[in-house]
């Protein structure tokens, strides 16, 4: 398990360990030490005893770089909400409306707290509205400033973004054309641990933190620290002119491709799978990023010029000048192995700011290669137009474009080359598949669940789920346990739940919940498997056998609502009530926004004809989801059981409104209202 210690260390002769400490910006040719093998360096800070120091403890012998990095992108990317924090604009914006839910937003600051309302309007009414606390602002603010709230440490991405770039509000990206989650998408560690430094994620939670760091530190790139300063404080020190400090990761000197893994953690994002039994915690720096996750992106012949906002490594790799100058295990100069190749540090400087380098800094980094001098390539432009371009190679052959997954911005294009001319970049895009970008031969069983994530997270195509299949066997007995958990996370992706249960009968119900689903796990994989096994056992009105895999869930992820909330209203169906409403109290206690447990606690004291707290507790969950079915159509009940049917049919209506193919409302509007509207 990880372990992690974040706070101020004071210790002695410090002013003496600064000379030897690592200065990544050493240009000179060294030795290193003959006993210790580079391509199989054993670096201290790769064991699991070693823990997190936090950025303090850095700074006190790298003070310059400590000041100098908190400027760039990773050391503004995550903070407290508050006016300093803040690249946006408050004053004459304009509200954002997402006509497709009806639903308009606007950011206000009262006092030091920022806060976004969102309403609906009827008329010039304002019918409905909502107000949220932002807790935390996430991105730098060099593209984009997201927002998010806590509430109990679950932590939810909030419906607005601004964009620095453009100056704008508008919805977040992944928030448009219809998918706006409002105030509900999780943000789990996979989104945390690359926008902020490792946090403390709760144990049986997809979203829910103990700890939450502001920012990126330097353990990210450098790996845990405590060692380090164990070794330096007891006076261990290494004369980095000569020798690499196996103490502390330093990406400078790594082999090139494990380099560029430090970098790929987090400027690869995609579609990621992570390794059997791994988790987004267990990577450091240093070790070979394919051990732990598969990054997927969906190839596209005739989209050469398309990207997302975090492609920055596969962009590069793509580019002649990298492909020419890779060489994995070249060592020519030990220390500093990857001067003779293309990386990410040959351009950039990870301690300092992007917008306080010198375009020069970039254009030089080209010219080492394309100059006369050393008989390479030169620009072959006309020069009357690389003057007109000031001889910026950057501009024209690393281009600003827009992003695919985020609107509004502008980024680099890291894939060098001949600028294209519009005519040639205008074709027809075809798709050809997923392709693993960090690793030549991913297994069978991870190209699978690529193909699954890519239709739950990114692209509700079914046609990613029919090529899922195809990866993932079921012919034997064998195969159908080897592959458990991918098929039945496919087949409920799928909604063909007679199909997991022929899975689970044919491996059996008492194997598959007393030996096959036993483990917690970070991602909560076989806590997930427990639940949607009980979904496909609900779905059939089996309740007595889907209660015992919604308590297999909750065992494995206790601090999960949503399997909470499942297990609960399990119970109510088995008549249990008094237990049902136990655990809806305990969501709401722990995350007083959770709706669904609000509204399914109105039903149990409208069973106990409570019919005033139940009307309570409909009216509670809808001020925060005014569409939310449920609670609607239970209140409609309620209104009709009070014999105040005109209510109950403009809610009934409202019901129709959203969702026409909802034919239980048909049936009350109709029998009770002789379908008249």
């Amino acid at each position: 398990m990880r372990k992690k210690v974040y706070g101020l260390l004071f210790f002695t002769a410090l002013s003496s360990i600064a000379f030897f400490s690592i200065h990544c910006g050493n240009e000179a040719k060294l030795a290193v030490n003959d006993t210790t093998s580079l391509a199989n360096p054993t670096y201290l800070n790769h064991s699991d005893s070693v823990s997190y120091v936090g950025m303090n403890a850095c700074k006190q012998c790298h003070a310059s770089i400590y000041e100098t990095f908190l400027q760039t992108g990773m050391g503004k990317s995550f903070d407290l909400a508050s006016k300093t924090k803040t690249s946006a604009k408050f004053d004459s914006h304009k509200v954002i409306y997402d006509k497709y839910l009806d639903f308009y937003y606007q950011p206000y600051w009262k006092g030091d707290s920022m806060k976004i309302i969102e309403f609906r309007l009827k008329g010039k009414d304002t019918v409905y509205k909502r107000i949220e606390n932002i807790t935390y602002i996430i991105g730098s603010g060099q593209h984009t400033n997201s927002h998010i709230n806590n509430t109990n440490g679950y932590l939810h991405q909030s419906p607005l973004t601004y964009y620095t770039q453009k100056g704008t509000w508008d919805l977040p990206p992944g928030f448009e054309k219809g998918f706006n989650t409002r105030f509900n998408r999780k943000i789990g560690l996979e989104c945390m641990s690359c926008h902020n430094s490792l946090p403390g994620l709760t144990e049986g939670s997809e979203n829910k933190f103990s700890d939450i760091p502001n920012g990126i530190s330097c353990e990210r790139c450098h790996g845990p620290g405590s060692a380090h300063v164990k070794e330096k404080t007891a006076g261990h020190l290494v004369d980095t002119s000569k020798y690499i400090d196996y103490s502390i990761v330093n990406p400078g000197k790594l082999p090139v491709d494990l380099q560029f893994d430090v970098c790929q953690r987090c400027h690869l994002q995609g579609n990621a799978v992570l390794k059997d039994d791994k988790s987004f915690f267990d990577f450091k720096p240093g070790k070979k990023l394919s051990d732990y996750l598969t990054v997927f992106m969906p190839k596209y012949k005739g989209a050469e010029d398309e990207f997302i906002m975090a492609s920055h490594a596969d962009r590069l790799k793509m580019s002649a000048c990298f492909i020419k100058s890779f060489s994995p295990s070249d060592a020519s100069n030990k220390l500093r192995p990857y001067k003779q190749a293309l990386t990410c540090v040959t351009c950039h400087n990870p301690h300092v700011s992007v917008k306080f380098t010198d375009k020069e800094v970039f254009n030089k980094a080209c010219q080492n290669c394309h100059s006369e001098t050393k008989n390479k390539t030169v620009c072959s432009e006309k020069e009357l137009i690389r003057k007109k371009q000031n001889n910026n190679c950057v501009a024209c052959h690393m281009p600003k474009s827009g992003a695919i997954d985020i609107p509004h911005v502008r980024v680099t294009d890291h894939y060098i080359r001949k600028p294209i001319a519009s005519k040639e970049a205008k074709k027809v895009k075809e798709f050809i598949g997923l392709y693993a970008i960090n690793d030549a031969n991913p297994k069978k069983e991870t190209k699978g669940l690529a193909y699954i994530y890519q239709y739950e997270k990114f692209d509700f195509n079914p046609s990613y789920l029919d090529s899922a299949k195809k990866y993932l066997d079921d012919k034997t007995i064998a195969n159908i346990e080897s592959n458990f958990s991918s098929l039945v996370h496919l087949y409920f992706a799928k909604k063909e739940y007679a199909k997991i249960l022929s899975y689970v009968s044919t491996l059996g119900d008492t194997k598959i919940l007393n030996t096959m689903l036993v483990k917690k796990s970070w991602d909560n994989k076989q806590a997930w498997t427990a639940y949607r096994i009980g979904e496909a056992y609900y779905s059939g009105s089996n309740y007595s056998v889907a209660l015992n895999y919604y308590k297999k869930a909750n065992e494995l992820a206790a601090n999960n609502p949503e399997f909470q909330n499942k297990l609960a209203s399990t119970y109510s169906q088995l008549g249990n009530i008094q237990e049902a409403k136990n655990i809806f109290y305990n969501i709401i206690k722990e995350d007083p926004t959770f709706v669904p447990a609000i509204s399914n606690l109105g039903y149990m004291c409208l069973l106990e004809n409570n019919t005033k707290q139940a009307a309570i507790l409909f009216d509670r969950a809808l001020s925060l989801d005014p569409d939310y079915e449920l609670a609607l159509m239970n209140k409609a009940g309620l209104l009709i059981y009070e014999n105040n049917n005109k209510e109950a049919k403009k809610i009934i209506e409202q019901v129709l409104k959203k969702n026409p193919t909802n034919e239980k409302a048909k049936e009350i509007l109709k029998s009770l209202f002789n379908g008249k509207k």
